[in-house]
């Protein structure tokens, strides 16, 4: 296993190196690397580490996702008001109606399995997204309007709504049935985990606050918490639960409202993290590609895709319908809004392991979304946002 950790790590930091230098997504060489380490390729990955890389690509979502929280301005997202609201759910849910108007014919699934791919398709990407979101509200382009608080706060919260439908279209698959339950299960879920993530968040303040000890030690803590709340919610059986992607959030964004220092120095420590972090989860899900699948889904995988994020595209487009944002603004939020990576990654395998029909297609597709829109979508945000966004001085 220690040489394959090696592996991982230099080929795949290499590797992200060589894309970054010819204007790519790092996370496209990390992918490419998995491709080529992986079982369906050179073989080269111990199968011990390949057993666990589902609860890999977990941590690196936890990492990322409690990294937006402690980035995120809230005072901005409140301008937003309802298209902040909106944004959470409705263009995911544009893109998932696409996807069930389309995918049975294209790809031959049923209704069932066009749902699960629809909900792993269409979560937003944090990894594409939110860096270049807190990039944006440091260099101030596009804060006034609180244009990047409102995709990184509504990227966030529209990864747990699509991990909810999903956790719901794969039981409905596997025979454990669903209720009108599973459905107020969505919004329960999201609130509970918010105030889950608050309070949490109000206790470690106050427990840093009387307990001084280093920031690397703060750090080991709140991701020991954040793996506590993944694995109780795992653990919970009952109709209604809790998220515990948002809380994990919450915890970011309640700490930097009631321990603000300490919250900006912790932030820091989470970003050198997600960078380990980052390269463990694109290239693990890189090798669980069968790339000799690629050739069955075909063009019209690709065609799914952009058609998908059209319906996406138009989603957004609704949710700021009736704002102050100009044509530019609304047209920059519609494409920052498409890159997908980490969710894809985290969850695009699950109906492969779980042993759906579907479960090749699923991946396959969900790898080809990846490399189509993370590069396309960095692009698209990396080129626009000083033409398209006002910047604050």
């Amino acid at each position: 296993m220690l040489l394959s950790i090696a592996l991982i790590i230099v080929v795949g930091m290499a590797m992200g190196a060589i894309c970054q230098k010819i204007k790519l997504p790092s996370l496209i060489g990390m992918l490419a690397t998995g491709i080529v380490l992986g079982p369906y390729c050179l073989n080269l990955l111990d199968q011990n580490i390949l057993n666990i890389s589902a609860d890999l690509r977990k941590i690196a979502l936890i990492i990322i996702l409690t990294r937006a929280g402690f980035g995120l301005d809230l005072s901005g997202l409140k301008r937003n008001g309802r298209p902040a609201l909106m944004m959470c759910f409705v263009p995911a849910s544009f893109e998932v109606l696409g996807i069930l108007l389309l995918a049975p014919k294209m790809m031959g699934l049923t209704l069932l399995e066009a749902a699960i791919l629809g909900s792993v398709l269409a979560a937003v990407s944090p990894a594409v997204v939110v860096p270049r979101m807190v990039r944006l509200m440091d260099e101030g382009y596009g804060t006034k309007q609180g244009i990047p608080q409102l995709i990184l706060a509504g990227a966030s919260v529209d990864d747990v709504y699509v991990i909810v439908l999903f956790s719901t279209f794969t039981g409905m698959m596997a025979g454990t049935g669903t209720s009108v339950l599973s459905f107020v299960n969505i919004p329960v879920s999201i609130i509970l985990g918010i105030a889950a993530g608050f309070l949490i968040s109000f206790l470690l303040a106050k427990f840093f606050e009387k307990v001084h000890m280093r920031d690397t030690i703060k750090v080991f803590l709140i991701l020991s918490v954040s793996f506590f709340l993944v694995a109780g919610e795992d653990a919970l059986k009952t109709p209604l639960t809790y998220s515990a992607l948002i809380a994990v959030m919450f915890i970011g964004i309640g700490l930097q409202r009631y321990r603000g220092v300490v919250a900006r120095r912790l932030s820091v420590k989470y970003g050198k993290l997600w960078v380990g972090a980052e390269v463990f989860l694109f290239v693990l899900v890189g090798a669980t590609v069968n790339i000799g699948y690629l050739s069955h889904v075909g063009i019209k995988a690709l065609i799914l895709i952009v058609l998908a994020l059209v319906f996406r595209m138009l989603g957004v487009f609704i949710c700021v319908l009736g704002t102050k944002l100009g044509k530019q603004e609304r047209l920059f939020a519609m494409l920052a809004y498409c890159p997908k990576a980490t969710v894809q990654a985290a969850i695009g395998g699950v109906p492969l392991a779980m042993g759906f029909a579907c479960g090749d297609t699923v991946l396959t597709v969900a790898v080809l979304a990846i490399v189509l829109t993370a590069p396309l979508g960095a692009f698209a945000i990396d080129l626009t946002y000083k033409k398209f966004l006002a910047k604050e001085e």
